[in-house]
């Protein structure tokens, strides 16, 4: 039966076709003949009590230079909807959490993915703390003399605002390294949170694996293998996706949090990880679902959809 799935996202012009993860979910909703509309998070309202969208139907097509097509706008309410789709992408700032707030309003009568209340509660170099056995040695702090005695410990470090995407603003200060403080102080004049750092883990030069979970199941990977000279292996900066499969102890991660995410209607993830530890756990606008469909010959957002029409047919028994 045709629902009507609403995408909170950013401006659809502007995306990668042949990279983009919301693109492919959005094709395939289509596919099952759900109605879709767009809309853009500062296009979200809360009016007298009633969470409305200033949306526009929208139509995708895989053809590059003409991927979509965006009907006039019209106010819709949300509760009438039956997905909303969360896919802004971070940062994780006060902008993206009063859109949690907005949305907890319809959730669960109008289905939200992922969960607007875990996302709010799981940013994903906080979420993670909640699994120190899976993670390497980190410190989460803004005070100078607990960093320093964290190196004298690590040597090798890898430093990045909490609250940070996409490999923005991640450093790697290595044992002889002196712009130490002088990192710290440019932190410090830009961000009011803490910082973290991490022991550096040299594993990361044979690749960062983005591994994606549905409904807690791991459904399929990518290693992403950072360019020469460079410690970051986000694709968008230069990384190379390389085909992969999961090792025991990567199982064994996935089998250690998959229920927790589970349980708070964290549908789609996509987690980091770095030879045998677990970096992040990424539930606001997973990546990867293009290139992993590439090298293991599968559709998964096909699986999202599988997953999200059985919640819905769930909540109408």
């Amino acid at each position: 039966m045709s629902k009507l799935v609403a995408i909170q996202m950013d401006p659809i012009d502007t995306i990668d076709i042949d990279a983009d993860s919301t693109f492919v979910l959005a094709l395939e909703a289509q596919e099952r003949n759900h109605s879709l509309y767009h809309y853009l998070p500062q296009d979200l309202v809360l009016n007298h009590g009633r969470i409305l969208a200033g949306a526009r139907p929208l139509q995708v097509r895989h053809e590059k230079g003409n991927h979509f097509s965006l009907g006039q706008q019209e106010w819709i309410d949300l509760t009438l909807a039956d997905v909303v789709l969360m896919r802004q992408d971070p940062p994780f700032d006060m902008a993206y959490i009063t859109a949690t707030h907005l949305l907890e309003h319809i959730h669960p009568q109008t289905l939200v993915v992922n969960d607007p209340v875990h996302v709010r509660n799981a940013p994903e170099k906080l979420f993670v703390t909640h699994f120190p056995k899976l993670m390497p040695p980190t410190l989460i702090t803004s005070n100078s003399e607990q960093i320093m005695e964290f190196r004298d410990e690590h040597q090798d470090l890898i430093i990045k605002p909490l609250f940070g995407n996409g490999g923005a603003g991640v450093f790697h200060i290595g044992p002889n390294d002196e712009n130490l403080n002088a990192l710290l102080e440019m932190f410090t004049e830009l961000y009011r949170e803490p910082i973290i750092i991490q022991r550096y883990e040299p594993a990361v030069r044979e690749g960062d694996k983005r591994i994606i979970l549905i409904d807690g199941k791991p459904a399929g990977a990518v290693n992403r293998v950072p360019a020469q000279g460079e410690s970051r292996s986000n694709l968008h900066v230069g990384g190379s996706a390389m085909k992969t499969t999961l090792t025991t102890r990567e199982r064994d991660i996935c089998e250690a949090i998959g229920p927790s995410l589970s349980e708070q209607g964290l549908i789609f993830v996509g987690i980091d990880v770095i030879g045998d530890y677990l970096t992040e756990i990424n539930v606001t606008s997973p990546t990867c679902l293009q290139e992993i469909n590439s090298f293991d010959e599968v559709k998964l957002e096909s699986d999202i959809w599988d997953v999200i029409e059985e919640r819905l047919d769930a909540s109408d028994d």
